[in-house]
């Protein structure tokens, strides 16, 4: 009963015809309503007022925290480069216990994330177990971090550090062999001369199988041949992780070769000529740079490149500014 006749008070509030008939005063429901719907308006305002303050307080404060210690979080649109004081410590840490650096690691990128993974919960572990807010956990193991306590969530924290310290031994421990590169090179060899033979005279490899001839795959394969180069000939290069002037040349040709497989079946449909043209491209890419090799100090700093070059390598697989 009482929720029939609210019902009825808020469609008598907003009727636009006089209700005097009825025995009530549209200006004054109206007006009350109208006051109702301000004061709430008000309350709800301040609190997410106060609310908005509260959250920004705790994020300048994380965000002061980390700068004090000379690092800060990457935002989505930035990556962490090798200048960042937090990569170059992880660097000098991996140098005096493995004796490499960092970046001869086989997976540089994902050591630097899980430092920073356990950098973030070794800091939430300290506020939670009531160590001082402002403890700088940068060298710290979790021991040295936690107070005890902390309740279900610390508990949670921990277990999450555990998996990640497990996962980082053998991160750290994994180095990128000479023997690894020596199988990437003839990875590229193999494909180099694959591609010649899938780009020019398919029916050599494939002519013995039924479907080579029932689904008229010959074009299709001597396409597949020239774009092997960006496929994989180049990247196979590349995974050898070449510095100096070669890096520069494979990260030119790794531009070049897509865009020459793309234009050039405009001027000729000879997948030969097409293949002999990515040929041409990286041969001239390695001369280029050994030309040029000592112009700049920066070569191998990928930090260095201008931002739509990377977004170009992000765009197309390339391997770019991960450290």
């Amino acid at each position: 009963m009482v929720s029939t006749v609210v019902r009825v008070a808020v469609l008598l509030a907003y009727l636009p015809t006089p209700l005097t008939a009825f025995g009530v005063s549209p200006l004054i429901t109206s007006t009350t309503t109208t006051t109702q719907r301000l004061s709430l308006s008000h309350r709800m305002a301040k609190e997410e007022e106060k609310s908005s303050g509260f959250t920004q307080e705790i994020m300048d404060e994380a965000s002061e925290a980390l700068t004090s210690v000379g690092w800060s979080a990457p935002s989505d649109d930035a990556e962490m480069t090798s200048d960042d004081p937090f990569v170059q410590s992880i660097d000098a840490s991996i140098q005096r216990d493995m004796g490499v650096s960092l970046d001869e690691l086989l997976n540089p990128a994902k050591v630097v994330n899980l430092e920073r993974d356990l950098y973030n919960l070794r800091s939430e572990l300290a506020i939670l177990t009531g160590m001082t807010d402002d403890l700088d956990v940068a060298g710290l193991t979790t021991d040295e971090c936690d107070a005890g306590g902390g309740g279900e969530e610390a508990a949670d924290i921990r277990g999450s550090i555990s998996k990640k310290e497990a996962s980082l031994v053998i991160e750290r421990r994994s180095v990128f062999r000479g023997w690894l590169k020596n199988v990437f090179l003839g990875q590229a060899v193999l494909s180099f001369a694959l591609s010649y033979v899938m780009a020019t005279n398919p029916e050599s490899l494939f002519g013995s199988f039924g479907w080579f001839h029932s689904y008229n795959m010959d074009v299709s394969i001597k396409v597949l041949g020239f774009w092997w180069w960006w496929l994989f000939v180049v990247p196979s290069l590349r995974s050898r992780r070449p510095k100096g002037f070669e890096k520069k040349a494979l990260d030119i040709a790794f531009l070049g070769t897509p865009l020459i497989s793309i234009l050039a079946p405009v001027a000729t449909k000879d997948t030969g000529l097409i293949w002999g043209a990515n040929l041409a491209v990286v041969v001239a890419s390695y001369a280029f740079a050994y030309a040029t090799d000592g112009d700049d100090d920066d070569d191998d700093d990928d930090s260095k490149q201008p931002e739509w070059l990377k977004f170009l390598y992000k765009s197309l697989g390339g391997r770019c500014g991960e450290l």
